[in-house]
Parts: structure tokens; C-alpha cells; sequence
């Protein structure tokens, strides 16, 4: 079961742990107080759904959004980039009491009238003042003379509507004490919401008054929701319009208002209480949390804020500059910014999420629930995975451990706390119902006999190499001696499940041997998704990767052991060793005919999808067709002979010997630009591949066949910096390549991020652009550390 307690005075009680919100906040604990932050721009007229931003959504089409600083525990600061528009939001919190201390946000919206390329642009009378990508300030008499691209507003001031919410799930209560406004167009404005919850006592959330103007509205509006993953279908339910005029023009006004017409559908568990403020840009808006077992001088708002917000910034950067020392390295400020953004929105994503995963056994017929659980881990992307993925934390985990350790080791405390007693854990996990509304529910259940990179080793690794290996001070012994039985069970669990057909031999479960519509059965276990393995699934197989990870996570274990336990030490030294023998590894997975790593298993290379028709039993029914895969050759037990990522792996995982032959090989390889090099990083498929940039299904495009990943391109850039350490003869040619993948990497992942305002899932091997999901700011900001040569 779960042990991770709950410390209600830890200085990172309270977080922005909702990363699939633009802006939230909760605790770590089970039935958390939810705050959280929507807005709308008024006086249009909508024709279907209102476009009311709050869960972070690719439709919604912002052109930007993110935390330029998040230090994880004490303040953000945010840009949410609309057209025509900025909301910043920011938040400093204070410790004090029993219950994780206050906190205060500030909301402030901005005009703008020009974003230039990706640079906020704010206009004054006849002239503009920018910020250029070097981060100086510059004025334009002339603007609309001005040779450079340019997206234009030319509206009046524009009305929006925020609407700050605090919602409880399933206890506590929210009282809200209300005062008569006398304004246009409003009757009321919550002064305050008085509450009372089991985590957080008493407290209270107090909206100071606003620098807004005379025509500020204010609305609110009591509602209950089925979930908490309901509530904006909530707020919808008790969104009502009028008309208006402005400028001698009828203008449509949206507010919340209770209406017999919208009453709350039964089965609801969620209080929910909304405060909207209506009002044209500029403004600047406070929301004050007091908890009610702290004490106070001065409230945190205001003034006070200000001087506090400016203060935590300075530290941050500070603080950045000191563990990823880029000046030094000759970027300039906009790159730093870029780089402090990146880092940022890693550690701002990280979420707290409560609940219990699907389950499914082979002794069982239907799926079962995991026990309850918390969990405190990054995301892959806000907006489009928004929960926690096994094999993505421990890349999440390289970054964050450089930041805030102490943060690190509580994230992996927290994954290792899922372990079943046979040593498995779920690799998606989807606590909740808000994670779970965001996941198609197909891939809901997970089943127990299926692995996931066990890459929480490279983090802990990494975490080990900044001990003091001579005195290991008891802050580490004691958070090693924590992690090390759990590691134990983990571990012998891939060497009972996961083992190969011949001794020292891995083998992924979970590929699909039945499918016919599959070019190549995809092996999700892996993490590599469609990347071709052995064209038919079968027990035969040997996966190289799988015994790469292996050797990692012995190594690892070794090391733990030679700390907290000595006498189990040689045992995993011995697997180490074995693992790590090129005699071995050569015999099971070198092909010597084509001179790379491979896998083995029962393939063929002819293969390929075919449009066939099809008769249904049901004679009253047309025939259908679909894509169906046929042999052109008979498949035989083989090398794959498969070059890309895969292929690199004993390299990757730097297993391979500085002065080996494979090695030499490797990099010869790696340089070929009709192979897996290009201009922006290595391709995850050669080029010369017969499924390079093939559809596995009729209607799944290529994923991993082809596209630049970053994570594998950080191993590789991680490897090739400890392979050009001078003594080998290839050290060389390995610095070589280091210092220009890098700079392909790091020079077109800013380049993106400059032309699209995003990090991005994967990039195009041909153009260099960014593709699949974004904001992805999971292991795609392991840019960071490239750029700081941190490894």
C-alpha cells in the first residue's frame, strides 16, 4: 500500500499540483481543497460551446502559455498568450501554522496589439516599446513600417470575465459572505470565502479590492458538480447572457446566475463556489488564502506581494544560474530566459493525484481496482498527458534532482510506494477522475504482467553520483535505506517476468501475436511504441534494450547496496558483470552480417498492408474492407537487423567498452546522414528502413519510425560526452560528434520554441519542426541540461 504521509506544515503542503488546468492549486492529501482559474472574453457572440479557457487544451489555440519561473515551492510566475491578449498569473505562498501557511495569487491582464514572431509586444501612443530576442528594449517610432512578421489587433480595450473558484471533494463546507456592489449590470461581490476542511481546518480566501476601474462587474454563483473533473461543466450550467450596449453597438455579456432552469443534476459530490469579475484590460487582480492556524502582521497582497513576488524572483535566478551555469557558456539572455522556462514548466507540471488505477490478470475476467493511492509526479504534457508515465519520470527526474533533490527523492519515494508485493507497478497511472477524463478507455486498464523502462535508475544514478562516496552523510544513507528494499522487489521482478528464452536474454511482454492489422505489432511496454521489432510476436524473442536497462539497474543496485547493504552487493555486481560482458551481449545481439545491435526473434522484412474485402456473417450486411498486413516472405528465427534507437542502447547506456570495435561501428554510423543523423538530432529509424516513416495501421501514422525524440537523443549526447574522454581511439571521433549534436539539438529546439512558442513531442527529421503534442515539457526539457552540459 501507499505509505507516503501526509505532512501538513511540509513547505510544499500546497502547489500548483493540477497541472491540467492553466492555473490551480491543491494539497497533497486525499480530498483536497481545489482552487483554480478560468476565464472568457466577453462581448462576442458565441455560436456553439462558450470558449471558457480552463483545462489546458490544444483547441483552445493559445499561442503560447507556461511558467517562465516555478521554483517549486514558494512562487510562479506564468504567461498565458491569447490573441490580442496576456493573462499572467503568479502566486507567492508564506509557511506558517498547521496547515501549509497562505498563499496569494495575482491575475493581471494586459493588451497587447502586436505579438511580433513570439515576442509580447506592448503598444503606446505612436511609438512601440518590444523586447527583441536578445532581451533588450526597443522603441519603434514607425511600427507598421517595420521589416518583420507581425500578428495585428486593432480593437478597442477588451472585456473579459475571470472566475476564480474553490471547490471541495466530497467534505468541508465554503461559505462565501457577500456585499452589495451597486455597480451596472451586478448586484453582488464575495468579499470573502469563509471554509473549513479535515487537511486544512479553518480558512479563509479574501478578494482585496481590485486596481480595475468603475466598470468592474462582479457576479457569484454557489453549484454543485459530479466530480471535480465537472466543474466547468458546472460553471456552463449556470452561465446565463444579456445584451448590452456599448459604443451604441449591442454587445452580448455572459455572467453566472442561478436559474430554475439549470439546476444541478443529481449524484453531485463537489461544492463548488464561483467569484466572477467582469472588467476591460488592464487590471490586476489579488486572491489572498489566510490559513486559519497561522498567524499574520501584514496581509499578503498588494504592495506586500509585489515586494515578495520581486524578491523569490531574484533567488530563482540566482539559484539557476548557480546549478545550470549557462552564462558562462556564452548564451545570451533570451536563451537563458528560454532555458529558465523550460526548467520551470518541468518542475510547475509536476501534479498531485489521488485514486486507484484498472487492473487486469490473467486471473481475473474482468479489470479490479488498485488500491488507493497518492501520487506526486511530473507530466509528460499538460495539455495532453497529464498524469504520470513510468517510463517518462525517470527521464523527468534527471532534471528535477539537478534543481531541487529533496523534491526528486520524494517523487521517486512516491512511484516506488505502487509497487504490488510481487514487485510490478502500473506504468500509466491514472488516479482520479480528472486524469482519468483525459484518457481514451482503451488504455485505462493496465495489465500486470507488462513492463516499462525501468528508468527511475538513471535518475537514482544520478542522484548517487552527487553523494559523497567516501562519507555518506545520514540524510542520504537514510533516504537509500528507504528506496533500497523496494528496489529489491522491483528488480527481482524483471528478472522473474521478464527473462529471456536463453540465460542472460529479455524479453518485453505484451506485444500482440494474434493482430492482423498491425505492419508491426507494437511493443508499448518498451516506451518505443511502433519502433519494428520482430515482424511476428512470438517467446523466441530477445530484446536488447530490455537487457541494456538491465544492466543499468543492476549497476545501479550495486552501488545502493554498497551503502546500506553490503552483504547483497556482490550479487548484483556479479549480474553487472554479466550483463555488462561483450562476449555475451555480442553473442545474443551483434549481427555481424550487418554490423549492428539487434534484436532476434521470428521475422520477416517483406511485409506490408494490403486493402482487402471481407464478407460479414450477417447476409443481410455489405461486405466491408480494411487494411490487413500480408507476407511477401516467410518469417524464420533472426536478427532483425533493425537500425535505429534500439541499436544504440548498449551504446546509450554506455555499457559498451571506450576502445571496442562495436563502439568504432556505432559511431561511424552515427555520423552517415542517410542513416539516423540529420541537422536536429538523430532520427529514431535509419532512413534506408523499409517501415522508415510507415503507417503501422490504416490509421496510425508512424510514431517512433523516424521522428526525432529528445530523451534518446540526451542518452546519446550523455554517451558521447563519456566516450570522448582522452585514452581510447575513439575519443575523438566521439567529442567530435558530441559537440555537433548537441548544437543541432539545442540550436532547432529554440528555434521551435521561437517560431511556435512551444516545446513539442517529438521533431521532424527533414524540416526540424515540432510535432505531436505540446506543451511538452517532460523530457523534451532535458534541453536544459544539454545546454548546461549537465549529465
Amino acid at each position: 500500500s501507499n505509505d507516503n504521509q501526509i505532512e501538513k506544515n511540509d513547505a510544499k503542503f500546497w502547489g500548483t499540483y493540477r497541472p491540467q488546468v492553466y492555473m490551480g492549486m491543491k494539497t497533497k492529501s486525499p480530498r483536497s481543497l481545489v482552487t483554480g482559474l478560468m476565464w472568457l472574453k466577453q462581448h462576442e457572440r458565441y455560436q456553439n460551446e462558450l470558449p471558457l479557457r480552463h483545462t489546458c487544451e490544444h483547441g483552445d489555440k493559445l499561442l503560447r502559455y507556461g511558467w517562465t519561473a516555478h521554483d517549486g515551492e514558494n512562487f510562479g510566475i506564468q504567461d498565458m498568450v491569447e490573441q490580442g491578449y496576456i493573462i499572467r498569473t503568479s502566486f507567492v505562498k508564506k509557511s506558517g501554522g498547521l496547515h501549509g501557511g497562505d498563499w496569494t495569487w495575482r491575475v493581471t491582464g494586459t493588451q497587447v496589439r502586436f505579438i511580433f514572431l513570439n515576442t509580447i509586444v506592448s503598444l503606446k501612443p505612436r511609438h512601440l516599446s518590444i523586447v527583441n530576442d536578445h532581451g533588450k528594449v526597443v522603441s519603434i517610432k514607425n511600427p507598421f513600417f517595420y521589416n518583420i512578421c507581425m500578428h495585428s489587433t486593432l480593437n478597442t480595450s477588451t472585456t473579459l470575465s475571470v472566475f476564480f473558484y474553490a471547490a471541495t471533494d466530497q467534505q468541508g463546507q465554503l461559505t462565501p459572505m457577500v456585499q452589495d456592489a451597486f455597480t451596472q449590470s451586478c448586484r453582488t461581490n464575495v468579499q470573502t470565502i469563509s471554509g473549513e476542511t479535515e487537511e486544512l481546518g479553518k480558512f479563509s480566501i479574501k478578494f482585496p479590492s481590485e486596481n480595475t476601474g468603475v466598470k468592474t462587474r462582479y457576479h457569484w454563483v454557489a453549484a454543485r458538480a459530479e466530480g471535480l473533473h465537472k466543474i466547468k461543466d458546472a460553471a456552463l450550467r449556470k452561465m446565463q447572457a444579456a445584451i448590452e450596449k456599448v459604443n451604441n453597438r449591442e454587445k452580448v455579456i455572459y455572467f453566472l446566475g442561478d436559474s430554475p432552469n439549470k439546476s444541478d443534476p443529481p449524484g453531485t459530490t463537489s461544492d463548488v463556489l464561483f467569484h466572477q469579475v467582469t472588467l476591460k484590460l488592464p487590471f490586476e487582480l489579488d486572491i489572498v488564502f489566510e490559513s486559519g492556524s497561522a498567524q499574520r502582521k501584514v496581509e499578503l497582497s498588494r504592495d506586500v506581494y509585489t515586494t515578495q513576488l520581486a524578491s523569490w524572483k531574484e533567488k530563482f535566478d540566482q539559484n539557476f544560474e548557480e546549478r545550470f551555469p549557462l552564462k558562462n557558456k556564452g548564451y545570451d539572455t533570451a536563451q537563458i530566459s528560454f532555458a529558465k522556462a523550460m526548467m520551470s514548466n518541468m518542475i510547475g507540471g509536476v501534479g498531485y493525484f489521488y485514486g486507484h488505477s484498472l487492473v487486469q490478470s490473467d486471473q481475473q475476467k474482468v479489470p479490479v481496482p488498485y488500491w488507493d493511492a497518492g501520487l506526486l509526479t511530473a507530466v509528460p504534457s499538460r495539455s495532453f498527458f497529464p498524469r504520470g508515465f513510468l517510463w517518462d519520470e525517470g527521464f523527468h527526474q534527471l532534471l528535477i534532482s539537478k534543481w531541487d533533490r529533496s523534491l526528486s527523492e520524494e517523487i521517486i519515494e512516491h512511484w516506488l510506494s505502487l509497487l504490488n508485493k510481487d514487485g510490478w507497478i502500473p506504468r500509466e497511472q491514472i488516479l482520479g477522475e480528472e486524469a482519468r477524463s483525459k484518457v481514451p478507455t482503451e488504455f485505462v486498464v493496465q495489465h500486470n504482467k507488462n513492463a516499462n523502462p525501468p528508468t527511475l535508475f538513471l535518475a537514482i544514478e544520478s542522484i548517487l553520483r552527487g553523494f559523497n562516496k567516501d562519507n555518506v552523510d545520514e540524510r542520504d544513507r537514510k533516504f537509500l535505506s528507504k528506496i533500497f528494499p523496494k528496489l529489491q522487489v522491483w528488480y527481482d521482478w524483471f528478472n522473474t517476468t521478464q527473462t529471456g528464452p536463453v540465460p542472460f536474454s529479455y524479453r518485453w511482454r505484451g506485444r500482440n501475436g494474434d493482430t492482423d492489422s498491425e505492419l508491426n505489432p507494437k511493443t508499448l511496454t518498451s516506451g518505443l511504441d511502433d519502433y519494428p521489432r520482430a515482424s511476428h510476436p512470438s517467446q523466441d524473442e530477445r530484446h536488447v534494450d530490455l537487457r541494456c536497462w538491465m544492466a543499468t539497474a543492476s549497476g545501479t543496485m550495486a552501488k545502493i547496496a554498497r551503502v546500506v547493504d553490503p552483504d547483497s552487493a556482490s550479487k548484483y555486481e556479479a549480474t553487472h558483470n554479466m550483463l555488462s560482458n561483450h562476449k555475451i551481449l555480442n553473442e545474443l545481439h551483434w549481427s555481424a552480417e550487418m554490423g549492428l545491435y539487434s534484436d532476434y526473434g521470428n521475422h520477416s522484412e517483406r511485409m506490408y498492408l494490403a486493402r482487402k474485402t471481407f464478407q460479414p456473417s450477417n447476409p443481410n450486411q455489405r461486405p466491408y474492407q480494411k487494411m490487413v498486413r500480408v507476407e511477401r516472405k516467410k518469417p524464420k528465427l533472426r536478427f532483425t537487423d533493425t537500425f535505429g534507437y534500439v541499436s544504440l542502447f548498449p551504446f546509450l547506456l554506455q555499457i559498451l567498452r571506450p576502445d571496442s570495435q562495436q563502439l568504432t561501428q556505432i559511431l561511424e554510423d552515427l555520423s552517415a546522414k542517410d542513416l539516423l543523423w540529420s541537422d536536429y538530432g538523430l532520427r529514431s529509424l535509419s532512413k534506408r528502413d523499409p517501415l522508415y516513416m510507415k503507417h503501422n495501421t490504416e490509421h496510425d501514422p508512424p510514431y517512433w519510425r523516424g521522428a526525432i525524440w529528445v530523451n534518446m537523443n540526451f542518452l546519446a549526447v550523455r554517451a558521447l560526452k563519456h566516450y570522448s574522454a582522452p585514452g581510447s581511439r575513439n575519443s575523438e571521433k566521439a567529442a567530435q560528434l558530441y559537440k555537433e549534436l548537441r548544437w543541432n539539438l539545442v540550436n532547432n529546439m529554440y528555434k521551435e520554441y521561437k517560431r511556435s512558442g512551444y516545446l513539442w513531442e517529438s521533431y521532424n527529421d527533414v524540416t526540424g519542426k515540432g510535432q505531436g503534442t505540446h506543451p511538452f515539457t517532460g523530457w523534451s526539457a532535458l534541453v536544459v541540461l544539454m545546454m548546461s552540459e549537465q549529465f
